[in-house]
């Protein structure tokens, strides 16, 4: 078990079953308070395939990833990189909050994927993040490669900032990742 971080499918995101994972609720309700802001509702169109899926287990510990946070972002932008619910493929000047449970806390917040990738962004440079880590990751590819050997064995071929606590590089990458594959497949982001 454990907690992961999940792309979800045009038809995922408007299906109003949540015993099968819809998000109906939450899609309306963000379109609801789009509306509200006067900007356009937000139609999901990615078709998630098998080969497109973004599936990362945030297993590693924390707490060299919050300290990193806390030196280099303010608190209103790390609430803003790591404190959504829902991460969607529109710029949002802060963050949603719909009374709507999610997986994990008793409403959802919903937060604009390029906001949170200038802000993974800033943290990848801070930290130095290789080029050889998984750009477009699949199915539990960043899990496996800064656990399984790989970011092991390059940080000791080319060790660096990132390679001083892997765990910490994971973190960056996941929500760099993660910002990425919103906005590239046009495909919301949630935990589950």
């Amino acid at each position: 078990m454990g907690v992961y971080l999940v792309s979800v499918g045009a038809r995922e995101w408007s299906d109003e079953d949540e015993e099968e994972g819809g998000k109906g609720a939450i899609a309306a309700g963000l379109d609801a308070e789009l509306r509200r802001r006067g900007l356009p509702p937000y139609t999901s169109s990615a078709k998630e395939e098998s080969a497109t899926w973004f599936e990362e287990k945030l297993s590693p510990p924390m707490d060299g990833f919050a300290a990193l946070c806390r030196a280099h972002l303010t608190p209103g932008e790390q609430e803003t990189l790591g404190e959504w619910s829902v991460l969607v493929p529109v710029s949002l000047d802060e963050e949603i909050r719909l009374p709507i449970g999610s997986a994990y806390t008793d409403e959802t917040v919903i937060a604009g994927a390029p906001q949170v990738l200038a802000l993974a962004e800033r943290l990848a440079a801070v930290v130095g993040l290789p080029a050889e880590v998984p750009e477009e990751p699949g199915n539990l590819g960043l899990t496996f490669w800064f656990l399984e050997g790989e970011a092991e064995a390059l940080a000791a071929a080319r060790p660096g900032p990132w390679s001083e606590d892997l765990d910490t590089a994971f973190y960056v990458a996941l929500y760099l990742r993660a910002a990425q594959h919103a906005l590239r497949r046009g495909c919301p982001m949630t935990y589950c």
